[in-house]
């Protein structure tokens, strides 16, 4: 894409600080152009109708809630926008959700400009990009239908009666990632609910393990 039509961004986080230095970072570069600043969900779906960007810059914990279950609005709002999550979480939990919920791109936030720049860029076209710091593990596990590891863990504790919180301290992850750990799950083993997780442990002997 020349220059002369640029590649454009907006910037969905809830951190005034964290908008401002990418928007100096993305500027920076002669194809890209950024049109709008977002903090929230709802205004970023106004921002994204207003301006139909190419792409849009999606912090992962954006509020409360996981941004990702915003993303069918989000995608409904701007159909043609490629959606990269751009995040702290590198654990590869995160990924297949992501890539579930329409996402084209993962990247962390740690990550260096030229990767920034080169998912911007590969989504515009089409294309999708992960984040290579996260990138075997990640496709492995979303095309592997078995549980993980940490999901079977996650899924023992849960039979057991355990809150998220108290999982998180046992399994020394954040809260936000059991929650991620139980959406995979429900989403795996076509449960709904916390009962229905207990009666497929039992079932299946993980509370045994």
């Amino acid at each position: 894409m020349s220059a002369s039509v640029p590649i454009t961004i907006v910037i969905a986080d809830d951190h005034a600080v964290v908008r401002q230095g990418l928007r100096l970072l993305l500027e920076a570069e002669d194809d890209l152009a950024v049109v709008g600043e977002t903090s929230d969900i709802g205004q970023t779906c106004s921002v994204l109708r207003e301006h139909t960007p190419a792409v849009v810059l999606l912090d992962l914990h954006m509020g409360p809630d996981l941004s990702l279950s915003a993303l069918f609005e989000l995608r409904s709002a701007s159909p043609d926008t490629a959606v990269v999550i751009l995040t702290m979480e590198d654990d590869p939990a995160f990924v297949a959700p992501a890539w579930s919920a329409g996402a084209a791109g993962y990247v962390l936030k740690e990550a260096s400009r030229g990767d920034l720049v080169r998912a911007i860029r590969t989504v515009a076209k089409g294309g999708r990009y992960l984040d290579p710091a996260i990138g075997g593990w990640a496709l492995t596990s979303a095309e592997e239908p078995a549980l993980t590891d940490r999901e079977l863990e996650v899924l023992r504790l849960v039979a057991l009666g355990h809150t998220n919180s108290e999982i998180a301290t046992r399994m020394y992850i954040s809260p936000r990632t059991v929650e991620t750990h139980r959406a995979n799950l429900q989403s795996k083993l076509g449960i709904s609910g916390r009962p229905g997780l207990v009666r497929y442990a039992l079932e299946h002997g993980v509370i045994h393990r």
